[in-house]
């Protein structure tokens, strides 16, 4: 990590392209705080030194954050409304669109805000800016639609749609985690398109909460939940040198269960899970069913403790399943990042371990705002090993057995 940071260090020696502005909209207003102390920590620091900064914020500004307002009327129609100037600032909006925690009055009902409801926010937002800010940038963790990213049939393609119409509000560059398939960049090849990987922050949250890993072929597998999240198993399995396991999903096409086919049984593909920890890594984890039954395939097969490994963590028919299957051993930890909401019954449960990736984020908007590469930023391979070194050093220092 040292070394990187000497990296990032030099790669910040130029000038910023813009004095930089951020806008956290409702529901992402801690991520931006937290953004906003590591940035406001890294200028201090270099004043101090009387060295050039990381970067800073405008002419007479104590720090990053631009304060806005999206205010809604009666009827539930809103505006944006930016209460400070943004004229030259390289601008950096920060979006959760599945902050379902935001609520607003229409007709005299408390509704909660829908990804809809977000996205059109963020365009009025990007409406209210009005072409005065020197750049706009968008980092929208969760990808509005990225769910709905191909056409099998008459259908609707709202992820492709939702970027264009980003890329004609002239948005220079979007900044998405993990998406679904991250192919969709496609539909925008003129703009901007970052789609971040936060595979060792995960890892390190794994790794400071549970001590006792044996992290070598003959302790640990990784299994992939399905076809689809295959790649970003294989890479969890490449840097930790462990073997590859994978389930498919067997559906039924003949039936349509809330809006998909329902999921007949879980074959799997691969060796003997038995007597081992198992990883299982995926972008999103919605009601958690599947993940569930998986968890109980693998510990028909004898494996023995499951970490579920996740971008986003929504549990939309709640945690009681995964709170009853935690006191059945079933699964032992959900490691799962901050991008998105997490009510605080998550937060709290013995069995969640989030991933704070607002340091990370810090970084990309650092590096971009000095119009710099983020090859370095983007690939952890490095900072994946020297994570795995010094745990084994910390395992070997505290008595662990690695027998």
């Amino acid at each position: 990590m040292d070394n990187f940071l000497s990296e990032w260090d030099q790669n910040l020696s130029n000038m910023p392209y813009g004095p930089l502005g951020i806008i956290a909209m409702q529901g992402i207003d801690a991520l931006g705080e937290n953004v906003n102390s590591y940035l406001l920590k890294w200028h201090e620091l270099q004043d101090l030194q009387d060295e050039e900064f990381y970067t800073s914020p405008g002419h007479g500004r104590e720090d990053f954050l631009i304060e806005t307002v999206c205010p809604r009327f009666g009827t539930g129609e809103g505006k944006a409304v930016i209460r400070e100037s943004v004229r030259g600032y390289d601008i950096y909006i920060l979006v959760d669109v599945c902050a379902y925690n935001v609520r607003y009055r229409m007709y005299d009902f408390e509704v909660p805000m829908s990804p809809d409801d977000h996205f059109q926010d963020l365009k009025r937002i990007i409406a209210a800016i009005a072409g005065k800010a020197k750049r706009v940038n968008v980092i929208m963790p969760m990808l509005y639609e990225s769910r709905q990213h191909r056409r099998n049939t008459r259908e609707s393609l709202d992820c492709a749609m939702a970027l264009q119409e980003l890329e004609r509000m002239g948005v220079a560059n979007i900044i998405t985690f993990d998406a679904h398939d991250p192919r969709v960049m496609n539909a925008v090849p003129l703009c901007g398109f970052e789609n971040v990987m936060p595979t060792y922050q995960m890892l390190k949250a794994l790794l400071r909460s549970v001590k006792d890993l044996h992290i070598d072929k003959d302790n640990m597998m990784v299994v992939s939940p399905d076809e689809g999240a295959v790649q970003r198993n294989i890479y969890y399995s490449s840097v930790m040198a462990l073997e590859l396991g994978m389930f498919y999903k067997r559906r039924d096409y003949t039936t349509i269960v809330a809006g998909r086919n329902p999921i007949v049984a879980h074959e799997y593909l691969g060796d003997s899970v038995e007597g081992k920890d198992i990883i299982v890594a995926d972008d999103i984890l919605s009601s958690g069913e599947s993940l569930l039954e998986l968890a109980r395939e693998l510990k028909k097969r004898k494996a023995k403790r499951i970490f579920c490994i996740v971008t986003f963590a929504f549990f939309t028919n709640g945690i009681q399943e995964y709170e009853e299957a935690y006191q059945q051993g079933i699964i032992s930890r959900v490691v799962a990042t901050n991008l998105t909401y997490r009510p605080p019954q998550l937060r709290e449960a013995k069995w969640f371990v989030e991933a704070d990736i607002s340091k990370y984020i810090s970084y990309l908007i650092a590096t971009l705002n000095h119009d710099r590469s983020l090859s370095a930023l983007l690939n952890p391979y490095n900072r994946i090993q020297s994570l795995m070194s010094r745990y084994r050093a910390e395992q070997a220092a505290s008595g662990i057995s690695l027998v």
